[in-house]
């Protein structure tokens, strides 16, 4: 009998059976030999905490699996934990041998040509060495019958030793029915916070004079999260090259980096946190219920079990700022944002809907945190006004992620028919909250003319607030900007600055959506009445 101490886990050594070499599994899942005539005796403390990748890995082990099927696309990094997990044996001689389709089986000087993977294999069958095999190219041949076979003979014949060990990694998951009871699937997770900050200190240390200040540290390990600690590598030397910069400057290039890992899904566009709240007129509900939930959204609030907001929903008169408000999002809160481009899902460019769909989901799950903006969700989700047209798959995949998705990705979804969406979408715990979006009242009109004016070079007291206040009741905030940037491309067309006269010209030209569509903007008022909560503090309940 052989002991560990300090509360170990004991495994009696059967000296018979070569298969049970005495290992010692940890109430935390670490190995320790047991003592014998071939292994050593080793101390582990078990308080030691393991990243979440590495305990997967070691469970596996745990569970005597010797086929192990990592899917990850970070090679060297799940190469450097195999070799960590290598070193905790007793004597912590164990090789760590990689297969590669260009250069073969690390050590396998004569014999066959391994750069063949079943040469490879058949080399690994007819060895006893002890060791963790790790594949790197295996997923590409794993349609050849010879291939799973030879697999198949390693899983059998080292079922339920500790020393023999092969490791399938890749970033594609291909597994042939004649492997599924077989291979133990390993869904490598991207680094984690302390992965992050322990990159982060080993890239600064090469540009002296150049760091992150301490208070600014969060915000950036939280945004570098849900990247490869190569793209994390990248972006970090970027940054440093540069010299000191802002936190904004830092947090810009860390979403240009998202923005090009979501690019390559090619149905997901990311949207630059350009547009700041204070360039929204009006919402005043909405923009305090943001303001809130800014320091919720965060790794602190998950580990202090404070809820984090899972999503938002507005809804309202088109043009009244309901984008506008979304996009602001990313800037207050200091995340990406992308939106879900539904039209290319539905295009059969990438494969059937159902899977673009998925593939989405996930590719934004690799991101986090960020922000998900699904446009106008009735026609996204394939809804008419009476019943799901089409989509139902998607739909219902949707709310089940709803329900399920890691709580730093947060869904902002805009609607402009509201009643077209079915119970299911609107009710509590798919979003946090309903905001109803109307047509701007007086004191609202005036600040989104202020704002307007001032982005188009003009100065607000130059201009009668109030009487286009007046003329301008009933106007979206779309329909007043366009009012300001007609005056200001007539008075250029001059040569000149646009005036009072120009805008009244502009305002002379346009007719109002409140009065080309009163009867639907009147049905979405009546429908909002009681349902939804106002985005403004000012609301125009009286007009409903």
């Amino acid at each position: 009998m052989a002991y560990c101490r300090n509360r170990t886990v004991v495994l009696k050594h059967d000296p018979d059976n070569h298969k049970r070499d005495g290992y010692i599994a940890l109430g935390h899942g670490r190995l320790c030999p047991g003592r014998d005539t071939d292994f050593g005796y080793r101390s582990v403390d078990e308080g030691t905490l393991m990243a979440e990748l590495s305990e997967q890995i070691r469970r596996a082990i745990l569970g005597r699996n010797p086929l192990v099927y990592i899917h990850s696309s970070e090679e060297d990094r799940i190469i450097a934990l195999i070799g960590d997990l290598a070193r905790e044996t007793a004597d912590g001689a164990w090789p760590v041998r990689q297969w590669s389709c260009v250069t073969g089986l690390d050590g396998a000087t004569a014999g066959p040509d391994t750069r063949d993977p079943l040469a490879a294999l058949q080399v690994l069958l007819a060895s006893r060495e002890r060791g963790f095999f790790v594949m790197k190219d295996l997923a590409g041949f794993l349609t050849q019958p010879q291939v799973v076979r030879a697999l198949r003979d390693f899983y059998y014949n080292n079922r339920g030793r500790l020393d023999r060990f092969l490791f399938i990694v890749g970033p594609e998951l291909v597994i042939p029915e004649g492997l599924r009871k077989e291979l133990h699937l390993v869904e490598a997770p991207p680094p984690g916070e302390p992965e992050i900050s322990r990159e982060i200190d080993r890239v600064m240390a090469g540009y002296p004079g150049v760091g992150i200040p301490d208070e600014h540290r969060p915000e950036i390990v939280l945004a570098l999260k849900g990247m490869t600690l190569a793209e994390i590598d990248h972006v970090l030397h970027r940054i440093f090259q540069a010299g000191e910069q802002s936190q904004a400057a830092t947090l810009n290039e860390i979403f240009n980096e998202k923005e090009m890992v979501v690019s390559k899904a090619g149905f997901l566009e990311f949207c630059p946190p350009r547009l700041s709240v204070a360039n929204i007129g009006g919402l005043a509900n909405l923009k305090d219920w943001l303001a809130r939930r800014k320091a919720l959204f965060s790794q602190e609030a998950i580990d202090a079990g404070v809820p984090t907001p899972k999503g938002l929903l507005i809804m309202g008169v088109s043009g009244c700022g309901k984008s506008l408000a979304v996009k602001a999002i990313s800037s207050l809160w200091n995340v990406p944002l992308f939106r879900l481009d539904m039209n290319l899902v539905f295009s059969g460019l990438h494969g059937s809907p159902e899977a673009a769909f998925h593939q989405a989901l996930k590719t934004v799950e690799t991101v986090a945190p960020a922000v998900l903006w699904i446009d106008e969700i009735e026609n996204s989700l394939g809804m008419t006004e009476d019943s799901i047209e089409m989509a139902s798959h998607i739909f219902s995949a949707f709310l089940t992620w709803m329900q399920e998705k890691p709580p730093l990705i947060f869904i902002a979804a805009t609607a402009n028919r509201i009643h077209a969406l079915p119970a299911e979408v609107i009710r509590k715990g798919r979003f946090d909250q309903v905001f109803f979006v109307d047509l701007p009242d007086d004191v609202e009109r005036r600040e989104v003319l202020e704002i307007h004016l001032r982005l188009n070079g003009g100065t607000p007291d130059d201009f009668d607030l109030k009487m286009l206040v007046i003329q301008m009741d009933g106007w979206s905030g779309a329909e007043i900007e366009q009012a300001v940037v007609s005056a200001r491309i007539d008075a250029y067309a001059e040569n000149r600055p646009f005036n009072m006269r120009d805008v009244n010209a502009a305002v002379a030209r346009i007719v109002p959506l409140s009065k080309t569509m009163e009867a639907q903007i009147k049905g979405i008022r009546d429908w909002a009445f009681d349902r939804a909560t106002p985005a403004s503090r000012r609301s125009r309940r009286g007009a409903y």
